[in-house]
């Protein structure tokens, strides 16, 4: 899968150009943050919301940005090459905010695992990580891991990982079209995958062993807590006395989480409002 990272060398390389001028005005309103955690964007797929990924970033700067894994889905790119612009566009985002000044660190998942060959190098500055450790303001240490090592599935049955992301694909995809429909006759977004995911025990019954499992792994290390992704379920809360941070996903929830300039740790949902005809956009946080 090394050449699926290759290929993003002439992304890369025409990012590196004079820089894309941005709004002096809108920039002035933006709140920046200490630190930003995003993972499971899944560029490559027609299911990656990479517009909304975009718009969040634009609006949230911040001193760090760490990319918990799963960024690019080389699993998908290896079946079907799928890169629009907008892909792109993140691709450019992502370096430019290296560039800047920010500190961008990048740990690979499951679904980008081609890039565990490069841990330890820097591509536009942009830091490849086995894993990371985060301090906070107030002094807080967070072990940082996409948490792919501690699903069985991954580790012990990889040919049903693939079955179990196909049968995902086709239920995002069946999502899109729900939610084309819903949108036509005036009803919110819902998301199929998620309501599915909820009504199944055993689903249920592995996020929560997974979700102990990363925890209990970061307490054995001498963490406070950890931050992860893998599951796609934005999560915060304390287990064992060890803090549980999950960043959600960029395919369906929209999640990121923030760390404030006092340390204090946040759950964001953005949710991008549609373009209007005058070019007007107003996106809500919650």
């Amino acid at each position: 899968m090394r050449t699926a990272f290759d290929a993003l060398g002439p992304f890369m390389e025409s990012s590196m150009g004079p820089e894309c001028r941005e709004d002096s005005a809108a920039a002035l309103g933006r709140r920046r943050f200490r630190a930003v955690f995003v993972s499971d964007v899944h560029l490559g797929t027609p299911g990656c919301q990479a517009a909304a990924l975009l718009d969040f970033l634009k609006h949230h700067p911040s001193d760090h940005l760490y990319l918990v894994g799963d960024i690019v889905d080389g699993w998908q790119l290896r079946r079907r090459w799928f890169w629009p612009q907008a892909h792109n566009d993140v691709v450019q985002k992502l370096l430019r905010r290296a560039r800047k000044g920010c500190k961008v660190v990048f740990v690979p998942g499951n679904h980008d695992e081609f890039a565990r060959g490069f841990i330890g190098h820097s591509f536009g500055g942009i830091e490849v990580r086995e894993d990371a450790v985060h301090t906070t303001a107030d002094g807080r240490s967070l072990w940082i891991t996409h948490g792919d090592h501690f699903d069985g599935v991954i580790q012990c049955a990889k040919w049903l990982a693939y079955l179990g992301d196909n049968l995902y694909e086709f239920t995002l995809k069946l999502n899109r079209h729900l939610n084309s429909l819903r949108h036509r006759m005036g009803l919110p977004y819902w998301s199929l995958s998620a309501y599915l995911k909820g009504k199944v025990k055993k689903a249920l019954n592995y996020v929560m062993d997974f979700e102990e499992a990363v925890a209990a792994e970061a307490r054995r290390r001498g963490h406070d807590g950890v931050v992860c992704g893998h599951i796609h379920r934005a999560e915060m809360r304390e287990i064992g006395g060890t803090l549980y941070c999950n960043d959600g996903d960029w395919v369906e929830s929209h999640t990121a989480l923030v760390e404030h300039l006092d340390g204090r740790l946040e759950l964001l949902t953005w949710h991008p409002a549609p373009v209007t005809a005058s070019g007007a956009q107003a996106a809500t946080v919650s």
